[in-house]
C-alpha cells in the first residue's frame, strides 16, 4: 500500500488507497510544531501582575470577575445521555460534587474566574479508568507541551521548583480540559479581559492613588511657602531643612487637616488652586471604569458607574448582561465539558438550563406569549421554537 509522508517528516502517514479509512489531521499542524519544537509553551504574559494590579487592586475589575464567575457558576448544567435527561448519571453527580473539597458551584466559579483573569482555565480529571474527581489547575502554573502535530500533547504543572507532566491516556483521551478565550496571535493560549483592559486599569488605579495622596495632604492642593527677603537675604540650608521638617511633621496628613500655620520672619503662604483640567481626573476615572466594564462585557449600570445610560433601567441592563455575556460563556463551557467528558461517557451532552435563570424569565414569557398567539403553528412547532422537548 502506497503512503505519503507529511511535510518535514512529521505527523501520521496518510494512505492513498481510497478504500482505507481516512486519517484526519491539520495540514498546518506540522508548521505550528516547528515553532515550538516540542518544548513547553509558557504563558506569554505576566499573570502575577495582571492578577495583582487588575483583580487584586482594582475594584471594578474585581467586581466584573466576581459577577461573571458567580453568575455563570449559578447557571444549572443539565446532563443528557442519548437525548434523555439523566440527573443520576455519573457525570451529573460529578458536576454536583466534583471533588471532596468543593461543591459544583465552587468548582465552576474557580474555572470561570481563572478564565476571566488569565484567559485560560484548566480542569483535570482524576481516576483509574473512570473519572472519579474533577479539579481546577492554576493557569499560571500550567504550560502547554505541543506534540509533533503542533497541538497540545501534554500539560506540565509546575510549583515550587517541581513539575509534573499530564499526558494522554492509552486510548488517546486527554485528562486535562483547556478552556480558553480566543487569542488572535497565539496558537495555544487565550487572551484575558484583564489584559485587554490593562491600560484602563492602570489609569483607574493611578487616579485612585492620586486621590489618596490628595487626602493625605489634608484634601487640598499643595501651596508655596514664600520667603519675603529683604536686602537679598535668603534662608540658610539649615533653616530650610528645619522648616521643611516642621511642615511635614505638624501640617501634613489627614490628622493635621485645618491645623493653623504660624508664620514669622517674612514667611507667607500662597495656596495653589487646581485648574479645571486638574479637577477633570474624576471624569477620567469614570471613563476608565467604563472601559474596564466594556472589556468584561458588564454593563456599567450594574457597577454603579455614572455617566452611562445605555439601558433604560437596571432590569434591562441585568438581562443584557445575562444574555450577552453569561449565556454565551456558559454555552461555551457546557460544549467543552460535553466534548471532554464525552470521551469517557458515551452519548453524553451537557447543556445549560437557561430557563431556570430568573433574569431571563421575562424574555421567555414574552416568547411563549408570541408563540401562543401564533395560531398557524402546530403544538410541535411551538415546542421546537421554544426550545423544549416534545
Amino acid at each position: 500500500m502506497a503512503t505519503m509522508t507529511w511535510p518535514f517528516g512529521r505527523g501520521r502517514p496518510r494512505v492513498t488507497n481510497s478504500s482505507a479509512p481516512e486519517v484526519k489531521d491539520s495540514r498546518a499542524g506540522p508548521l505550528i510544531a516547528l515553532t515550538g519544537a516540542g518544548r513547553p509553551r509558557w504563558t506569554p504574559k505576566d499573570y502575577a501582575s495582571l492578577a495583582s494590579e487588575g483583580f487584586g487592586k482594582n475594584a471594578v475589575a474585581y467586581r466584573c470577575v466576581r459577577m461573571i464567575a458567580e453568575a455563570c457558576a449559578a447557571t444549572p448544567l443539565v446532563v443528557f445521555v442519548d437525548g434523555a435527561r439523566d440527573d443520576d448519571h455519573p457525570a451529573a453527580r460529578l458536576l454536583r460534587k466534583p471533588n471532596p473539597e468543593q461543591s459544583g458551584t465552587e468548582w465552576l466559579e474557580g474555572l470561570y474566574g481563572a478564565l476571566q483573569t488569565a484567559g485560560n482555565a484548566y480542569a483535570e480529571a482524576v481516576g483509574e479508568g473512570a473519572v472519579e474527581e474533577l479539579w481546577t489547575l492554576r493557569p499560571d502554573r500550567v504550560s502547554v507541551m505541543p506534540g509533533k502535530a503542533g497541538w497540545p500533547d501534554a500539560y506540565e504543572y509546575s510549583v515550587g521548583g517541581r513539575s509534573t507532566r499530564i499526558g494522554r491516556a492509552a486510548d488517546g483521551w486527554m485528562p486535562v480540559m483547556h478552556l480558553k478565550l480566543w487569542h488572535p496571535t497565539d496558537d495555544h493560549y487565550g487572551f484575558s479581559p484583564i489584559e485587554a483592559a490593562a491600560f484602563a486599569i492602570d489609569v483607574h488605579n493611578a487616579s485612585g492613588a492620586w486621590n489618596k495622596a490628595l487626602l493625605d495632604n489634608a484634601a487640598r492642593p499643595s501651596g508655596a511657602l514664600v520667603f519675603d527677603s529683604r536686602d537679598g537675604e535668603r534662608l540658610t540650608e539649615a533653616q530650610f531643612e528645619v522648616l521643611k521638617a516642621e511642615l511635614t511633621e505638624a501640617h501634613s496628613g489627614a490628622a493635621n487637616a485645618g491645623r493653623p500655620l504660624v508664620l514669622e520672619g517674612g514667611l507667607d503662604w500662597k495656596a495653589m488652586s487646581m485648574s479645571p483640567a486638574d479637577m477633570d481626573f474624576i471624569a477620567g476615572k469614570h471613563a476608565a471604569a467604563r472601559e474596564i466594564a466594556l472589556a468584561f462585557g458588564v454593563p456599567p449600570q450594574l457597577l454603579g458607574i455614572p455617566g452611562d445610560a445605555t439601558y433604560a433601567n437596571y432590569r434591562e441592563a441585568n438581562a443584557a448582561f445575562w444574555r450577552g455575556t453569561v449565556a454565551p460563556l456558559v454555552r461555551k463551557t457546557a460544549g467543552a465539558l460535553s466534548g471532554w467528558l464525552g470521551g469517557r461517557f458515551q452519548g453524553l451532552e451537557i447543556t445549560p438550563d437557561l430557563d431556570a435563570v430568573p433574569a431571563l424569565q421575562p424574555e421567555r414569557d414574552a416568547l411563549w406569549a408570541r408563540l401562543n398567539a401564533a395560531s398557524f403553528l402546530t403544538d410541535e412547532e411551538r415546542r421546537r421554537m421554544a426550545g423544549v422537548g416534545a
